[in-house]
C-alpha cells in the first residue's frame, strides 16, 4: 500500500544494494512489467541493466528515462519542439534572482524525482532558501519554476497515441504527494471538460514533448492551463502510477480499455520494441 507520505530514503538505498542478485533471478522472463517511481527506477539506472539482460520492459530506454526525470533538461527539449513551458532557474539562486526572472509564488522542487517529493510552493521570498534546502535533500539539483495558476490536465500516450485527457482537481492548491495517494485528497475528470480545440491541442503537445524526449510505452505528460487557455507543460512521467487511484488506468478506462487490456498492450508494445530494435 501507498503511503501518504514518501518512504524513507536509506530504505530505498538498501533495497538498491539487493537489485544486483535480484536480476541474477530473471531467467526465461519473457517482459518484465516496471511498476517503479523515482529514484534509480525511473532515472534510467534499471533501464540501462535490464538492456544487458536483453529481457523485453515496458516503459521507455535509459536515455529517454534520464531526459525525462531531469526536469531541467525536459523543459530546454520542449521549449525546442515547441512546448510551452514555465519560466525557471537552477539553484543556487538569490531571492533577488527569482524575483527578478520569475516572480512570485514558486515552484521549488527536485529536478530529478517523482511524485512531487520534495516539492514546496514558496509565496514569502524569506522561505526560499529553507525550500530549496529541503529539496537538495532529495537530489543533487533543485529547480526554481515559476508557479502557473490554472487547471491541472494530463495526457497519457500509449503506443505514441494521445489517451483522452483528464484534470485533476486536488483539496490542495498543488498536487503533491499526499494528495497523489490517498484516497478522497483528489477528483480526477475523464475526460476534461474541454473544447474539441483545446482537446486536439493539448494533445498534440503531449505528443511533441513524447517525441521530444523519445519516450516510448506507456507515458504521462502533465499540463497546466490558465484561465486564458493557454498551455504550460510540467513534466514527462515515463513509468505513470497504476494503483486504483492512478490516472493511466482512468484514461484507459475512458478510452474504453479496460485495466487488463491496458496492461496487456504495454506488454505488447515492449515485446515489439525489442524485437523492432
Amino acid at each position: 500500500m501507498v503511503k501518504t507520505v514518501p518512504p524513507d530514503v536509506q530504505a530505498l538505498a538498501r533495497l538498491n544494494r539487493q537489485l544486483p542478485s535480484t536480476l541474477e533471478q530473471v531467467g526465461e522472463t519473457d517482459v518484465i512489467f516496471l511498476a517503479l517511481h523515482g529514484g534509480t527506477g525511473e532515472d534510467g539506472t534499471i533501464q540501462a541493466l535490464l538492456d544487458l539482460t536483453g529481457i523485453p520492459y515496458t516503459g521507455s530506454g535509459h536515455l529517454a528515462s534520464a531526459l525525462a526525470m531531469d526536469k531541467d533538461l525536459s523543459k530546454h527539449l520542449f521549449l525546442r519542439a515547441g512546448v510551452p513551458t514555465a519560466a525557471w532557474l537552477m539553484a543556487p539562486v538569490t531571492e533577488a534572482q527569482v524575483e527578478q526572472a520569475l516572480g512570485w509564488p514558486v515552484v521549488v522542487k527536485p529536478s530529478k524525482q517523482g511524485s512531487t517529493v520534495g516539492l514546496s510552493l514558496v509565496r514569502d521570498p524569506a522561505l526560499l532558501q529553507a525550500a530549496i534546502a529541503e529539496a537538495f535533500e532529495h537530489d543533487d539539483e533543485v529547480m526554481i519554476e515559476a508557479f502557473v495558476p490554472g487547471r491541472e490536465l494530463t495526457v497519457g500516450i500509449l503506443g505514441g497515441e494521445a489517451l483522452p485527457v483528464g484534470e485533476i482537481i486536488p483539496v490542495k492548491e498543488l498536487y503533491d504527494y499526499e494528495c497523489k495517494y490517498t484516497p478522497g485528497m483528489a477528483r480526477e475528470i475523464f475526460p476534461a471538460d474541454l473544447s474539441a480545440e483545446q482537446t486536439a491541442e493539448i494533445q498534440r503537445l503531449a505528443k511533441r514533448a513524447f517525441e521530444a524526449l523519445k519516450l516510448g510505452g506507456c507515458a504521462r505528460i502533465d499540463f497546466r492551463m490558465t484561465s486564458s487557455g493557454e498551455f504550460s507543460c510540467l513534466e514527462a512521467n515515463t513509468l505513470p502510477g497504476m494503483t486504483e487511484l492512478s490516472l493511466i488506468p482512468q484514461a484507459a478506462a475512458a478510452a474504453g480499455l479496460s485495466f487488463p487490456a491496458l496492461c496487456d498492450r504495454i506488454v505488447q508494445i515492449a515485446t515489439l520494441s525489442r524485437t523492432s530494435r
